[in-house]
């Protein structure tokens, strides 16, 4: 007798999709309820803290769309396929349908189920080639193969939630330790609290300050303005003709797109995206390989992306990458450049997207420190980074152990005794 049933979304539990406020009620948002729309699916398990929540009064108003912890989410216009659950009670908007997973199941058995048949949700999708979308009726009747016994069922899902449940450890400690190393270059070159010749906050403990009329503000005595020109070496990329498949390989040159950086959010360092190039590619394009420790700024569609290179790689005409040549270190570069954000996206423009060229970003005004303390904060946040670094490289190996065994186990290949 086979291990093994097929049913269809609806039969796994109740199904909603969800519903945005009316922009006419502002009060329906505050700090209540989670609010989930497809922008916090950067990729974890749970979904807990979006970037929005309800009111008490907006809750009301959408108490029938509310779901229970645990319940199962797929975005289903535009990125269709990404999956993710509640971690407490939440609500999402229309471009999200979800599952209140039956008792009958384990949630997060039916989780992984839908993460390893993501396919079927794009297969299903209609609309255009620019914003598919798959609606409620058609997502109800999609049909997934799954254990029949809850207890097999929960013994895959604890195997990969152990994995899951790493990564997310690890992805806390990092964001603990990203806190640290921000704080402390806003304490001191935001702030200018940074340590005087006595050990004593800067700026607080009467360290000079002189009026800059460039910067329009008071810094440092013996700091200077500058421009984000005088950090490095700041480099575009290209894209090497795709009428020719030889220019593009599977195990060549890491080169990234803005796209690789938005699957890559939540990590500060990049190793590779989804394609590499050849030798060949590097030339057609005139491609330039850029060292470790490179920092890359996405420069259209979207502005404002952020990774640092892990190991040598290129890029496409979506970048603008910064060079450490100056004497300014990675780390000092790379918040110097997140600190200026608002200014660079700001300067951005285009009809069709939004872009910030080469020569307007090397106008882009900051303050720039003495050498010495820059080498200070350099060896202060040292270990922080590699820290970091090494996480995300546990990170990388631990899912893709987990993506290796997430077939397996759902098709019976592998069991777990």
């Amino acid at each position: 007798m086979s291990k093994f049933v097929t049913v269809t979304l609806s039969e796994l539990g109740k199904t909603i999709t969800g519903k945005t406020p009316s922009s006419e009620s502002p009060k329906d948002f505050g700090n209540e309820i989670p609010f989930i729309t497809p922008p916090d699916f950067i990729y974890q398990k749970y979904i807990s803290r979006p970037e929005r929540f309800l009111s008490p009064e907006g809750c009301r108003k959408l108490s029938g769309k509310l779901l229970s912890p645990s319940s199962i989410m797929v975005n289903c216009i535009g990125s269709i396929g990404k999956i993710a659950m509640t971690k407490v009670s939440s609500i999402t908007n229309q471009q999200i349908n979800a599952i209140i997973v039956s008792d009958v199941y384990s949630p997060e058995y039916v989780f992984y189920t839908l993460r390893n048949s993501y396919k079927i949700f794009r297969n299903a999708a209609g609309g255009s080639t620019v914003l598919p979308l798959l609606n409620k009726t058609d997502f109800d009747f999609l049909q997934v193969r799954i254990h029949k016994n809850k207890k097999d069922q929960e013994i895959i899902a604890a195997v990969l939630s152990t994995l899951d449940a790493k990564i997310e450890c690890n992805n806390r400690i990092n964001a603990e330790l990203e806190a640290m190393a921000k704080t402390l270059y806003d304490y001191w070159f935001v702030q200018f609290e940074f340590p005087d010749h006595n050990g004593q906050p800067y700026k607080s403990s009467g360290g000079k300050m002189v009026d800059n009329t460039t910067l329009k503000r008071e810094i440092p005595a013996g700091w200077r303005d500058g421009t984000l020109d005088n950090l490095g070496q700041i480099s575009g990329g290209s894209t090497p003709s795709t009428k020719n498949p030889q220019n593009f390989t599977t195990n060549g040159t890491p080169w990234i797109t803005p796209k690789d950086l938005s699957d890559n959010q939540g990590n500060k360092f990049i190793t590779r995206g989804a394609q590499d190039v050849s030798d060949e590619g590097i030339k057609d394009a005139c491609l330039k390989i850029y060292p470790t420790g490179t920092v890359l700024l996405s420069s259209r569609a979207p502005v404002g992306y952020m990774a640092i290179a892990q190991g040598e790689l290129t890029t496409n005409q979506g970048f603008k990458s910064f060079v450490p040549t100056s004497g300014y270190s990675t780390p000092f570069i790379y918040y110097t450049v997140k600190n200026t954000l608002k200014a660079i996206t700001q300067y951005a423009s285009g009809s069709t997207f939004m872009e910030i060229s080469g020569a307007v970003l090397k106008t882009v005004k900051i303050c720039l420190p003495d050498s010495q303390n820059v080498k200070l904060y350099t060896h202060a946040v040292e270990s922080i980074f590699k820290r970091q670094d090494l996480l995300e490289q546990e990170n990388q190996h631990l899912a893709q152990l987990r993506d290796w065994l997430l077939p397996m186990l759902m098709n019976g290949q592998v069991t777990v005794l």
